[in-house]
């Protein structure tokens, strides 16, 4: 197996040029066995709050959430912060959402992972705005199930297979993290500064790959893998020490 060359941390954040771009699952926050179960403490939104000011607006969560399942995470502390939702599907950017309509073949898809799982205590069904995961983290026997069944729906209404850590999800297609970070650099107040970006999944790669492209920051969050990022931070603790550092 070749070996992944080390990555070294990134240096101190600074505004000064940089607008600032976070995944939020297994980034700022810890992943969890049941997608509902994040918590979300006093502390992180302080920090949410304080980076805003920092970057003086040009910050923003970058999920394969939807943006309205951030805003439900954050409560009132996120309605003033930029979201790239949905996989780069969705942007809500200075009060104002930008979303296509949900395809019927993903409500289908939906039911059909509903009615798969049922009374299976161990996968949940998370269901998004413009997409619908199986997760089965507590549950890793149910993976090669979920697989086959999210792919007889590819293709349909445009649908793609998206897959991430112990979960598949079907979304729809033509966006990912880069497309969506690429779109919110067009507009103010981001456009013109260097984006830094972390983010923990393979669902994060598209996104770091934009980054390096812009001459910007790219950071990974936890092991060693093959990754466009240039830096690379051990977990959620040290994402969270390098941001309270921000200047």
């Amino acid at each position: 197996m070749p070996t992944v060359a080390p990555l070294p941390p990134p240096p101190p954040l600074r505004a000064t040029g940089h607008c600032l771009l976070l995944d939020f699952d297994g980034t700022l926050v810890e992943l969890v066995d049941r997608p509902d179960g994040v918590v979300v403490d006093s502390a992180l939104i302080a920090l949410l709050r304080q980076l805003a000011g920092t970057f003086a607006g040009r910050f923003a969560l970058v999920s394969g959430r939807s943006v309205a399942q951030i805003d439900g995470f954050l409560g009132d502390a996120g309605r003033g912060i930029a979201v790239v939702g949905s996989h780069g599907a969705e942007l809500r950017l200075e009060g104002e959402n930008i979303a296509p309509d949900r395809p019927p073949a993903l409500v289908e898809a939906e039911q059909a992972f509903c009615a798969a799982f049922a009374g299976e205590e161990g996968v949940v069904i998370e269901v998004k705005s413009l997409g619908v995961a199986v997760h089965y983290r507590m549950s890793p026997e149910h993976g090669a199930a979920a697989q086959r069944l999210a792919e007889r729906y590819v293709g349909r209404d445009g649908l793609v297979l998206q897959t991430g850590k112990m979960m598949v999800e079907l979304r729809i297609g033509g966006h990912d993290k880069g497309t969506g970070i690429d779109a919110l650099l067009r507009h103010a107040p981001f456009a013109g500064y260097a984006p830094v970006f972390a983010g923990d999944d393979v669902t994060d790669e598209a996104g770091l790959a934009l980054v390096a492209q812009r001459g910007g920051i790219g950071v990974l969050v936890g092991s060693p893998r093959d990754t466009a990022a240039q830096f690379r931070l051990n977990d959620v603790a040290a994402v969270r020490s390098w941001l309270e550092k921000a200047a």
